[in-house]
C-alpha cells in the first residue's frame, strides 16, 4: 500500500524510484543507485562473486497520468487503487525478498542484481530493461532474469508477445466543408484504412491489431489539415508481427492514394484544381521484441519447481512484461506474478485480494533458490566435461 501511493506515471518514476531507493538501501542491499534512465539497482552479494548475476526486477511505473488519485483504500479483503497490484504488488515482493536475502552472510552463490525498472508499461517501450541489458548497463552480462509482475501464483510466462505501436498521421491541406469538398480529408482516410484491416477470424493465429488512439479536425464545418491513430500490432511470432505490421501500414497508403486519386476528379474544375493532396507520415512509437525461454532451460524448470512444492499446477504462459527483452537477447528469462489475487488492471478500479499472497512470496523465493543450486551443479558438471 505504501508502494503503490506514490505516484509513478508514464515517464514520472522519480518519486517511487527515491522510495525504492531508501527501502533497498536500509533493508541491507548493497551499492544501491539509480542508472542513467532512472532504474534503481542494487547488488546482495553471492558466494561466487565472479559468475555472472540473476537479476531480479519489478516495474516502477503504471499507466495512469499525473494527477491521478492513487491512495490505497481497504473494502473488505481487498486493497483498491491503480496500480496495486501492477506493479505494486511485485515491488512489494522484491522489497520483501532483499529483506530476506540482503542481511549477513551470502544465501546465494550466484549474486543477485535487484532492479526497480523504469519504461515498462505503454509508450515507456522498455526503456528501463533496453538500458539495464544495453552496452555498459548493469546487467549486460546477467546469467537471467526474473521478473515479478502482478498477482498470480501459477503462471511462468517463459515467451514474450512482441508488438510494435506506430501512429499513423495524415495530412491534408484542409478548407471549408462547402466551398472545398472533394478536397482530401484525413478523417476519412484513417477511417477508410481501418476499415479495411482484418476482422479477429482473419488474422493469423496469436496475433492481433488494435486501434488504441484517434483525433483529427477543428470544427464540424472544416476539412481538417490533419488526422492520426495509433495502432498497435501484437503477436508470438516475429514474423507474424512484421507481416501483420506491413499489411496494416498498406493499409493506410492505399486509402492515402485512393483519397488523392478521388480528389482529382471530384468538385468544381476550380476546386479541383487546388485540392492539394493527402499525406501519410509514420511515427513509431513502440517496438517490443517478440522472444521465448526454452522451456526446458534451468529457469523454467526452476520455477516449475518451486510451484509444484507449493502443490499448485503449473501454466507455462505468453505475455507482454520486461523480459521480452533479455529472452530477445538470448538470456534465459521468465516473469512470475507475487501472489495474491487481483483484477482491473490498467483501471481506476484495480484491486489486490491476499489470497496465496504469502505463498507468491515464497514461490520466487524458492525459485531463486533453485535455479542457483541447479545453475551451480550445471557448472560442475561441465567443467568436469571439459576436463
Amino acid at each position: 500500500m505504501e508502494v503503490t501511493a506514490v505516484p509513478a506515471p508514464p515517464f514520472g518514476e522519480e518519486a517511487r524510484a527515491e522510495w525504492m531507493r531508501t527501502k533497498l538501501t536500509e533493508y541491507g542491499v548493497t551499492d544501491v543507485a539509480l542508472d542513467s534512465v532512472g532504474n534503481v539497482v542494487g547488488l546482495i552479494p553471492g558466494s561466487e562473486p565472479l559468475a555472472p548475476p540473476l537479476v531480479v526486477s519489478a516495474h516502477l511505473d503504471t499507466v495512469f497520468p499525473t494527477g491521478t488519485e492513487v491512495a490505497p483504500r481497504v473494502d473488505g479483503d481487498r486493497i483498491c487503487a491503480p496500480g496495486i497490484s501492477d506493479d505494486g504488488r511485485g515491488l512489494a515482493a522484491l522489497l520483501t525478498l532483499a529483506r530476506l536475502l540482503a542481511p549477513g552472510s551470502a544465501r546465494t552463490r550466484r549474486s543477485l542484481l535487484l532492479s526497480a525498472t523504469v519504461g515498462e508499461e505503454g509508450i515507456g517501450d522498455l526503456r528501463g530493461v533496453r538500458a539495464l541489458f544495453g552496452q555498459g548497463g548493469a546487467a549486460e552480462e546477467a546469467a537471467g532474469f526474473i521478473s515479478l509482475d502482478g498477482a498470480g501464483i501459477t503462471r511462468v510466462v517463459s515467451a514474450g508477445i512482441g508488438s510494435l505501436r506506430r501512429r499513423y498521421l495524415v495530412r491534408g491541406p484542409g478548407g471549408h466543408s462547402w466551398v472545398d469538398y472533394g478536397r482530401p480529408n484525413p478523417i476519412e482516410v484513417v477511417s477508410r484504412a481501418l476499415a479495411t484491416l482484418p476482422s479477429p477470424d482473419a488474422m493469423p493465429a496469436a496475433t492481433t491489431w488494435s486501434a488504441g488512439r484517434i483525433a483529427g479536425g477543428t470544427s464540424v464545418n472544416a476539412i481538417p489539415e490533419h488526422a492520426w491513430v495509433e495502432v498497435e500490432v501484437r503477436a508470438e511470432r516475429a514474423e507474424d508481427l512484421h507481416r501483420t505490421d506491413v499489411r496494416v501500414r498498406q493499409a493506410f497508403e492505399v486509402a492515402v492514394a485512393n483519397a488523392n486519386r478521388s480528389a482529382r476528379g471530384m468538385g468544381s474544375a476550380k476546386a479541383s484544381e487546388t485540392a492539394g493532396h493527402a499525406r501519410l507520415e509514420v511515427v513509431t512509437i513502440g517496438d517490443r521484441p517478440a522472444g521465448r525461454t526454452d522451456p526446458e532451460d534451468l529457469l523454467v524448470g526452476s520455477a516449475a519447481s518451486a510451484t509444484r512444492t507449493l502443490e499448485l499446477p503449473v501454466e507455462l504462459a505468453t505475455s507482454s512484461t520486461d523480459a521480452n527483452v533479455p529472452m530477445a537477447l538470448g538470456v534465459p528469462a521468465i516473469t512470475l506474478g507475487a501472489g495474491g489475487e487481483a483484477q482491473g488492471a490498467h483501471t481506476l478500479g484495480e484491486w489486490y485480494r491476499n489470497t496465496l499472497g504469502p505463498e507468491g512470496i515464497v514461490r520466487a523465493l524458492l525459485t531463486i533458490l533453485v535455479w542457483d543450486e541447479a545453475s551451480a551443479e550445471h557448472r560442475s558438471t561441465a567443467g568436469e566435461a571439459a576436463d
